[in-house]
């Protein structure tokens, strides 16, 4: 994908209504993620995260949070 396909990508995706379970995924597959890449994240056979996020082993963590969260969880995800 290019920027241009990211960038419709992702704004579509932020029309719709965000769900805290589907978010990242959604996210991973606007950014061009393999079907079946999600697939294991989602069965948890390759989802490194350890605070309940997506962590794709060298590749973007993702951490789904309320509003008022965001500072807290970055923090954890730079631990």
């Amino acid at each position: 994908m290019n920027a241009v396909e990211i960038e419709e990508a992702v704004s579509a995706l932020a029309k719709l209504p965000a769900t805290r379970a589907e978010s990242s995924f959604a996210f991973l597959e606007a950014l061009g993620k393999k079907a079946t890449t999600i697939k294991c994240l989602r069965a948890d056979a390759s989802n490194r995260s350890d605070i309940g996020g997506v962590l794709q082993t060298n590749h973007i963590p993702i951490g789904v949070m309320e509003p008022d969260a965001v500072s807290a969880m970055l923090a954890r995800l730079d631990q």
